[in-house]
């Protein structure tokens, strides 16, 4: 049958990236507890399109991605990118994967149980050997609260608090559990959120938040040191909350390294 998209173009426009965008898609992910989670993915995938070629084989995509849904682990992800490539006869090949991982967490105190949300991304390229091989980063995001320290220290009753996110992004190097840095980012905050809180759960959770009081400054600082902790060549850290008493929002950012360095 006659190959539409193998036809020349006579433009001379190459394209940065083609491909597919919001696929939906069940994938499978490691989890540290219950060693495989099913979730569902939103995925783009992309190659780079030199300019005497019309168009690509957006079919592909799909079909080496069906392959690797059942593992679509840190390693294997790296190793679509690169399938992808090459049976795209591209020069690079582009990938991004963003999905919501459940941990089960209980109550501080009467340890009633309850799942929390967690949104994860995977996003990466690979290129061969052409300049440099494979980058790969991977993103957490984190719901969190803070509590004000200047709020508490010239109230006279209490500190106003607020719900907000972290969101850290790594660059990979070597595998570690999304688990482990979920703990990270919740140990830097004020107090960790909980999906199921009993009357004993929520005075110790208001009570620790006020013994740990937190600007977004610190909450980026604090976990800045944690991610340094565990070896990263580089990593960014984000921290947004919904001021409670303010119409806006408070925001911080840090990032450390260089990211050049291909995995």
């Amino acid at each position: 049958m006659l190959d539409i998209q193998n036809q020349e173009d006579s433009r001379e426009i190459p394209l940065e990236k083609v491909g597919v965008k919001g696929v939906k898609y069940p994938v499978s992910v490691l989890d540290k507890t219950k060693k495989v989670q099913n979730t569902t993915a939103s995925v783009n995938l992309f190659v780079n399109l030199p300019h005497n070629f019309k168009g690509t084989h957006m079919s592909r995509f799909i079909e080496v991605f069906h392959k690797y849904h059942n593992d679509i682990s840190m390693k294997s992800f790296l190793e679509m990118l690169e399938e992808i490539r090459l049976k795209l006869d591209a020069e690079r090949a582009f990938g991004r994967i963003c999905f919501p991982y459940y941990i089960e967490k209980n109550a501080p105190v009467t340890n009633a149980p309850g799942m929390m949300e967690y949104t994860c991304t995977y996003e990466g390229e690979s290129s061969g050997k052409i300049d440099g091989g494979q980058k790969f980063f991977i993103s957490i995001k984190v719901p969190v609260a803070t509590l004000c320290p200047c709020s508490k220290a010239i109230s006279d009753f209490g500190a106003h608090n607020q719900r907000g996110f972290v969101k850290v992004k790594v660059l990979y190097k070597d595998f570690f559990w999304i688990e482990d840095i979920i703990t990270i980012v919740e140990n830097c905050a004020s107090t960790p959120l909980y999906s199921v809180l009993k009357r004993q759960d929520e005075k110790f959770v208001t009570e620790h938040a006020y013994e740990n009081p937190r600007f977004v400054e610190d909450v980026v600082r604090e976990v800045y040191l944690g991610l340094k902790a565990q070896g990263f060549d580089w990593f960014s850290v984000e921290a947004e909350t919904e001021e409670s008493i303010h119409n806006h929002n408070a925001y911080a950012y840090a990032e450390f390294g260089d990211f050049s360095n291909s995995v």
